[in-house]
This record gives C-alpha cells, sequence and structure tokens, in this order.
C-alpha cells in the first residue's frame, strides 16, 4: 500500500486480536509519532503502551474509577472490559510546555497528530487500530495515573492489534466540497 492510499482510505478498527505490533513494528510506529508535526521542537507528547499485565492494570484503574463516580453496573463493566478491546493500548499524552512561540493548543494538536501518525505506521505494517477518547481522557484518575502534571492532557488511547475483520481496502471518496472554500 502507497502512502496516498493509506490516508485517503484511512479505517478504524475495532474489532482487534493478536498480535499486538512488537519489535521493529512498535518502534516504526512509536519513530512514526516523533516525526509528527512539531513547532519548536518540543516533542510535546509521552506515549505509555498498555499491554499484557498492565492491560490488567488498567481494566482496575477504570473500574475502580467507574465505582467512584457512582454509575451503573453495565458502565462499571464497560469501563472494566474496555482494555481487552485489543492487545495493545497506546496513551498519548500532550507534555505542555509553557512557550512563548508555541502555544499549549498547538502542543495538544502535535501530540494528536502523533496519534494519527501512529495509527498509519501500523496500518502499513499489516496492524490497525482505533483511537478512543472520551470522558476518561479527563478524568482525574486517569490523569493522576499516566503522570499528567496540570497543562498535560491526555489526546487518546490508540487500540493496537490484528483486524479481525478484512475489510475493504477503499473507501467511497467522500465530496470534499462543503468542506472547502477559497481565499
Amino acid at each position: 500500500m502507497d502512502a496516498l492510499d493509506l490516508v485517503v482510505n484511512r479505517r478504524s478498527a475495532s474489532r482487534l486480536s493478536e498480535p499486538a505490533p512488537a519489535g521493529e513494528a512498535l518502534e516504526n510506529i512509536l519513530r512514526a509519532g516523533m516525526r509528527a508535526p512539531d513547532h519548536g521542537t518540543l516533542q510535546p507528547w509521552r506515549f505509555i503502551i498498555i499491554e499484557n499485565q498492565g492491560r490488567e492494570r488498567f481494566s482496575d484503574l477504570l473500574e475502580t474509577a467507574a465505582r467512584n463516580d457512582s454509575m451503573d453496573e453495565k458502565a462499571i463493566d464497560k469501563a472494566k472490559q474496555s482494555p481487552f478491546r485489543a492487545p495493545m493500548i497506546i496513551t498519548v499524552v500532550a507534555h505542555c510546555e509553557e512557550h512563548h512561540k508555541v502555544p499549549r493548543w498547538e502542543q495538544v494538536v502535535s501530540a494528536g497528530c502523533a496519534v494519527m501518525a501512529m495509527q498509519m505506521a501500523a496500518v502499513a505494517q499489516g496492524f490497525n487500530g482505533i483511537w478512543r477518547s472520551g470522558a476518561w481522557t479527563g478524568h482525574e484518575a486517569m490523569r493522576k495515573a499516566f503522570n499528567c502534571r496540570e497543562q498535560d492532557a491526555i489526546v487518546g488511547f490508540l487500540y493496537l492489534g490484528t483486524p479481525q475483520l478484512k475489510s475493504s481496502t477503499t473507501v467511497i471518496p467522500p465530496d470534499t466540497a462543503p468542506f472547502v472554500s477559497y481565499f
């Protein structure tokens, strides 16, 4: 698959199984994340890999947080099971610094670009994933567990593995007209 096909036909995969990326494949994924646009060369990201027993610990963390938030049993069970949707999760934290040229929002966007680059690197190597965000990214228990400082932000959880379902490699091209104008 060439680079253009990869990006214009990007599609997340939510049903993921073993194997997860490892060795050189994982290193390529991490290096791709490190190549995200980075004004000021701040490298405003941190990648925390959750796999093996880490998924159990993450499950316990989510279950505890859900119980502490007085969620119903169905929501608690969903939270508890979510780390097992894929054999690997990479939590991406925007590690933001005060900078006279690079505002915080730009550093957060840069970390978001890192997630996209990592997912594309995974797909290019025969894996896939899905970028999940939602309420957990801002939850204080998650922020504490992933060593977020006040100025940091969890931009998402990148679930990675081998796609269980083989889908078409192309998507219907979107109509770009409603989203584009010229100045």
